[in-house]
């Protein structure tokens, strides 16, 4: 796993990797940080002509349907490396749909997933390495220079990366729970830490045992964001939580619905510019939710909780979390508040997510 996680951080520095799969090598570059020498280096490095891989979010935007989950732009000499990061990113760009091709091996999708796994842009220019160049390429592998991964080992890393071991705990007492404990979980790859806060004394829990998920936000739940509910609704389920004798608020390390930190921003940007959070994460090629609530599961599994009362709005937190041996025996709705700078995103929420908001985007 340590190689997967060595390319990811290169792939974050501008760096690119080797791609081995079963239908051939690959370089693989990512769109970020995309240096304009090696952009113009990639035909003689790799001895053919680049590609660029696209989510079908992204080309969903740009007015091109797939039925897979990515898709491939086959470029020429003619386009430029600004030409790849307006297809891949910008929200003016235009692309035709006749030059799209729906092949991508697995090389291409293990590129994606890569960049995902990065929080990067959910793009990737991906290369065939020709029979001349490949020795070349495989000596600045073994000098160290550059990784490569395997396709398969990218895949099994996608299913196991998440993996969590808990790894430390110690009491916190919170303004609106005194009696609270912070429980670290670690995934695998030592890239995120999830935390688990223990409201109240556990052997007095009430059942169903009350439960929050809370995903985590920087600008709302730290600065006080008005662009969003999240900072009011972290506080009201603390305190939601030690009114009913204790539970668990799970607060997992997925920034922005999971597109991290950096994307959100390039997100509030587009939405600036007049589209809502949905349209905003399309353009940069994400989809309307990239959580996953494994991570939730594998937190309340090794918690010893099973059947619980969740306290949400999101439909999608219900349905996964209602699996793998949790009960959800009751939902409860937890409300931040309604201010005229989040009055859109909390709309967005609810026409095109399904959020049960009823109750607050009816207040006054």
């Amino acid at each position: 796993m340590q190689h997967i996680e060595r390319s990811i951080f290169d792939l974050r520095r501008g760096l690119p990797v080797i791609v081995r799969s079963p239908e051939g090598d690959r370089l693989v570059a990512p769109i970020e940080n995309l240096a304009s020498e090696l952009f113009a280096s990639l035909p003689a490095l790799t001895g053919r002509q680049p590609q660029l891989i696209l989510t079908r979010h992204r080309l969903a935007r740009l007015g091109i349907d797939v039925d897979d989950e990515q898709a491939r732009l086959p470029l020429d000499a003619t386009d430029s490396r600004e030409d790849v990061i307006r297809w891949a990113c910008s929200p003016a760009a235009n692309l035709s749909a006749q030059r799209i091709q729906s092949d991508t091996g697995a090389g291409d999708r293990a590129a994606v997933h890569l960049m995902q796994r990065g929080l990067l842009i959910p793009a990737a220019l991906t290369v065939a390495i020709g029979a001349e160049q490949s020795q070349a390429l495989d000596q600045r592998v073994a000098e160290q220079e550059w990784l490569s991964v395997t396709a398969d080992d990218i895949a099994a890393y996608g299913r196991d990366g998440a993996r969590l071991k808990r790894v430390s705990e110690a009491d916190v007492p919170l303004e609106h729970a005194e009696h609270s404990r912070f429980v670290i979980f670690r995934e695998a790859d030592g890239m995120r830490e999830h935390v688990a806060i223990l409201i109240g004394n556990a052997a007095q829990w009430p059942d169903p045992v009350p439960v929050r998920l809370h995903s985590a936000c920087l600008t709302g739940d730290l600065f006080g964001s008005l662009r969003c509910d999240c900072g009011p609704q972290l506080r009201a389920s603390v305190a939601a939580i030690a009114r009913r004798g204790g539970g668990v608020l799970l607060y997992l390390a997925q920034e922005g619905r999971g597109i991290g930190l950096a994307n959100k921003m390039r997100a509030y940007h587009l939405q600036d510019e007049g589209l809502d959070t949905i349209d905003a994460d399309q353009v940069l090629g994400f989809g309307e939710d990239e959580r996953n609530y494994n991570v939730a599961l594998d937190m309340l599994g090794q918690l010893d909780i099973t059947h619980i009362d969740l306290l949400t709005n999101n439909p999608s937190k219900l349905d996964a979390l209602n699996q793998s041996g949790i009960e959800v025996a009751r939902r409860s709705g937890i409300y931040g508040r309604l201010t005229p700078q989040n009055a859109r995103y909390l709309n967005t929420k609810a026409s095109r997510n399904g959020h049960w908001l009823d109750a607050l985007l009816a207040e006054p």
